[in-house]
């Protein structure tokens, strides 16, 4: 089971992947909205905010998030780093409900070109 330090530190390196991105995926990075990841095995949720192309975790919860984020995400710990990694594929997981995402109608389409 992922520990809490190698979820951030993935949240940090989809960060550095991100601004690092080019074109479609730029852009869809590029947004500037308010974000909570919830960790679901370690009932933890990272907030923060999607600006400048990264995510900027300000704050580290235990349980559920507080306020309710502009784009939403909740999965396992092992998932999430998994997805990082490159070994798990978004969508895929997104699909098959291995991971959950709520967004706006319009955020959702401009994220589709993250997957």
């Amino acid at each position: 089971m992922a520990t809490i330090e190698e979820c951030r530190a993935a949240l940090e390196k989809l960060s550095d992947n991100m601004d690092r991105a080019e074109g479609d995926v730029r852009a869809a990075a590029s947004l500037d909205r308010s974000v909570s990841c919830l960790i679901t095995d370690l009932d933890v949720t990272f907030v923060g905010r999607m600006t400048g192309g990264r995510i900027v975790v300000q704050d580290t919860l235990q349980g559920p998030p507080r306020e309710k984020a502009q784009i939403r995400l909740a999965m396992k710990g092992d998932d999430l780093l998994a997805m990082v990694d490159g070994e798990l594929h978004f969508a895929r997981a997104w699909g098959s409900g291995r991971v959950k995402l709520e967004a706006g109608l319009r955020d959702l389409f401009q994220l589709r070109k993250l997957l």
